[in-house]
């Protein structure tokens, strides 16, 4: 299947939310949680992302995982992720309890689509110290796709990971699993990178962003994913195509922020000042913007906006 009816297929099952100017959402994306041995990229920044999701918490955000949150192609027991990052997962156990957790798989996690899997991985855990299980996300329901709904505007937005059609990461998911698995996992480490991956090639990202504006040309829907690593906010003549990024950079954690009716992408990163002393910062990079000004049905000469994908941010 491409990407316009895997989309479109995404978009018509997903999971309906209505949100208005007082509803506040962080989403992130390709997470990629490991292990923490030499191929977890995601642990050189477990302290900044530990410090972003408190800082939502406290500030009543509801957090969405635009995929690929923990790196089960690499490390199929998800036990040993679990264990690796533990600070991470009482974070994120946090907005589970005040039910403002919304996860969405992407090809990476593509397990979660399977319920026992989930049964037997994430409901509960066994609590090695007081001898017993103990819940962590008891009855999470991860999702393909979330579809949120301006309850006054009925402004629609579609968020899900972004692997949908890019076939080798959608229907061939599992072949391009035990090669990463047992292939290209070591040689990445060496400085090989793995050419089915559109993080890693670029003309491949480029085709997969192609089709992803392709398809809110033709259904005039505003998409938020991930999957190709690279930020993206569009510009003023551009289509309402915006991407997290990835969260195992060395320039650390991009973020899309919707509040009070208005979007804008954000930034954290390690920063030193004068006195020698390193603080977790957090600066907006683009917008804010209404977000109706991305509310396709409204806009007059939709057909002239641009298809250009080369402007992200790094």
């Amino acid at each position: 299947m491409n990407t316009e009816k895997r989309l479109t297929k995404a978009y018509k099952e997903a999971k309906v939310e209505y949100f208005d100017k007082n509803s506040k959402y962080i989403i992130l994306g390709d997470v990629h949680r490991g292990d923490d041995s030499v191929s977890d990229e995601f642990a050189r920044n477990q302290a900044i992302f530990f410090h972003v999701l408190n800082y939502y918490n406290n500030q009543d955000y509801i957090y969405v995982e635009a995929g690929d949150g923990d790196e089960l192609w690499e490390h199929k027991n998800f036990r040993h992720i679990r264990l690796a990052h533990k600070d991470i997962f009482i974070a994120l156990k946090k907005f589970f309890d005040k039910s403002r957790l919304r996860m969405i798989y992407g090809n990476h996690n593509i397990y979660l689509k399977d319920k026992e899997y989930l049964e037997n991985n994430y409901y509960q855990f066994y609590d090695e110290y007081n001898q017993k299980r103990v819940d962590l996300f008891n009855g999470i329901e991860p999702m393909e796709a979330l579809l949120l709904k301006h309850r006054v505007t009925d402004q629609e937005i579609l968020i899900v990971h972004g692997h949908q059609g890019d076939f080798i990461n959608d229907q061939f998911w599992f072949l391009s699993m035990i090669l990463l698995r047992y292939f290209w996992r070591f040689l990445h480490i060496v400085g090989f990178e793995n050419p089915a991956s559109p993080a890693r090639n670029l003309y491949k990202r480029h085709k997969v962003e192609k089709n992803y504006n392709k398809w809110i040309k033709k259904h005039k829907i505003m998409l938020i994913c991930g999957h190709t690593h690279r930020t993206k906010f569009p510009k003023q003549d551009e289509l309402p195509y915006f991407n997290t990024g990835c969260c195992i950079n060395t320039r650390g954690i991009p973020g899309i922020e919707i509040v009070n009716d208005t979007i804008q992408l954000v930034d954290w990163r390690v920063k030193v000042n004068d006195q020698g002393i390193m603080r977790i910062d957090r600066a907006v990079v683009r917008g804010p913007e209404p977000i109706d000004r991305y509310d396709c049905i409204n806009i007059e000469d939709y057909d002239g906006l641009k298809t250009n994908c080369s402007d992200a941010y790094d």
